[in-house]
């Protein structure tokens, strides 16, 4: 299945239509476990930050994380005295668990989070949120390690951090400079899609998050933050480090196998209707040509190898032939994946199977061309016969390429009625996750599937953790309107 064209995904992302005042437009999230000293003033100085220079309604909802002291009757008490304030009660530690059960639930078109410590300078919060509203990104993260990045904190710490980011992009090729920032944003839509793929429940859930989302093509826009750590912080920093590890191994594992879904959350290539307009110009032809060129080029040079080996040890036409055969197999696993954006093993058999017809025509080329030089001469040079091979090469390279376009992984969507009728319908309003999230999900057996929670949407009842991922979202998208602080809106009835 091609990332760029499945049935399944996400629509052009479009700025947020203005509407009525008092609609949240943006939901803050604050988890907390056992913050009875700082939850009051964090709350107290985000509202009044909001309250002054953010110019939509805003919800900030107060995550409790099954504390065990009295953070829950401080938060109910903030949430009483402040009619922006929420608050969840959770029975079950985890952050990753609090943000999905959160957010979830939540109605608002942007849903954030950052940590009670309030490390980051508030001043970067427009600035996060401000993509996700326009419809420029998907999803949006504090950088610490940015250039222009103000950061005060410990040796170790900033040791660990760097280290930590190097691992994810020498592992997971991860592009994104800041994993671990407490203070990110994501668009409700982008999230109903995306979080049950996340499996983690801790403080891997951002990593894990980031990583699907960036290998998806979604758009992670980088804010630049000024941090002061807290030096009080709770995090046990080994243990934390050691799942973190673990969650890169098992999600290294799931894109290496293709078991993850990614072309459900993938956006269309160009979000201007002209790009959908253009005809007669098939869709992803450039970015082929390249991922073919460079499969193309390592394969080449990989078949040289293995022909210049084979030929110490047997003739010109066999070392050909044995060389051709082993690099075919590799030239058409690596296009499946990285050049039409195949994944998992479906159809696998199948396309290595017309890879080894388009071997065959590749051979009866390259055969061919080492015939004729043979004919030529009688004892040809070896630089001769791989100057004519390399030769006989980049004509069977342009022929594969076609071959494989339009036989091998042609576009399917293309040729069903079915679904190009329904993309011509209703080509950027149509949702095909409003019906049901997890379907034909293979992630559906989720830790969190059987705990449903309370139909309470905000207030102070509890619920359980997890249980929003079966939540059935909104159809609706709330609309937004410019507030300013002196107007007379819902917040001022107090």
């Amino acid at each position: 299945m091609r990332t760029d064209s499945s049935p399944g995904t996400l629509p052009a992302r479009e700025h947020l239509p203005a509407a009525p005042a008092g609609t949240p437009v943006l939901d803050v999230v604050i988890p907390v476990y056992n913050e009875e000293k700082d939850l009051r003033p964090c709350v107290r100085r985000l509202h009044a930050h909001l309250e002054r220079t953010f110019p939509y309604a805003f919800r900030i909802t107060i995550a409790d994380n099954a504390s065990t002291d009295t953070t829950p009757q401080v938060a109910g008490r903030l949430a009483a005295e402040i009619p922006e304030v929420t608050t969840f009660r959770l029975e079950q530690k985890g952050r990753g668990r609090a943000l999905r059960a959160v957010w979830s639930a939540s109605d608002a078109p942007v849903l954030a989070y950052m940590d009670v410590d309030l490390s980051t300078d508030l001043n970067a919060l427009l600035p996060l949120v401000a993509p996700l509203i326009s419809g420029h990104s998907d999803l949006a993260i504090g950088s610490r390690l940015a250039r222009s990045s103000r950061v005060v904190r410990g040796p170790k710490r900033e040791f660990i951090s760097r280290a930590y980011n190097l691992i994810l992009r020498g592992s997971l090729q991860a592009r994104f400079s800041d994993a671990q920032c407490g203070f990110k944003a994501i668009r409700r839509d982008v999230a109903q899609v995306l979080l049950p793929l996340v499996e983690d429940t801790g403080w891997f859930f951002d990593t894990e998050m980031l990583v699907l989302a960036e290998r998806a093509g979604l758009r992670i826009h980088e804010v630049p933050v000024d941090w002061v750590d807290d030096p009080d912080s709770t995090v046990h920093i080994v243990r934390t480090a050691t799942d973190d590890l673990k969650g890169v191994w098992r999600v290294g594992r799931a894109l290496a196998t293709g078991s993850l879904p990614l072309d459900r959350i993938a956006r269309p290539f160009g979000d201007d209707p002209r790009d959908r307009d253009i005809e007669d110009v098939p869709k992803g032809l450039a970015r082929q040509l390249v991922g073919f060129c460079v499969v193309g080029a390592l394969s080449t040079l990989f078949y040289l190898l293995l022909y210049s080996g084979f030929r110490l040890f047997t003739g010109s036409q066999i070392a050909n032939a044995l060389a051709l055969l082993v690099s075919a197999v590799a030239n058409t696993a690596a296009n499946r994946r990285l050049t039409f954006g195949v994944r998992g093993r479906g159809g696998a058999v199948r396309h290595q199977g017309q890879g080894l017809v388009v071997f065959g025509i590749g051979l009866a080329l390259t055969s061919g061309s080492l015939a004729a030089l043979n004919a030529a001469t009688s004892e040809p040079a070896h630089s001769t016969e791989l100057a004519v091979l390399v030769a006989a090469n980049l004509a069977a390279t342009v022929l594969r390429f076609l071959l494989f376009r339009a036989w091998v992984f042609p576009d399917r969507r293309e040729d069903d009625p079915a679904v190009r009728a329904a993309y011509e319908a209703t080509p950027y309003e149509a949702n095909p996750y409003e019906a049901t999230l997890y379907e034909a999900n293979p992630y559906e057996a989720t830790p969190y599937a059987d705990t449903p929670y309370d139909a309470t949407p905000y207030g102070t009842a509890p619920f359980r953790a997890g249980a929003a991922a079966d939540a059935t979202w909104p159809d609706a998208t709330p609309q937004l309107l410019p507030v300013r602080p002196h107007d007379s809106d819902s917040r001022d009835l107090r």
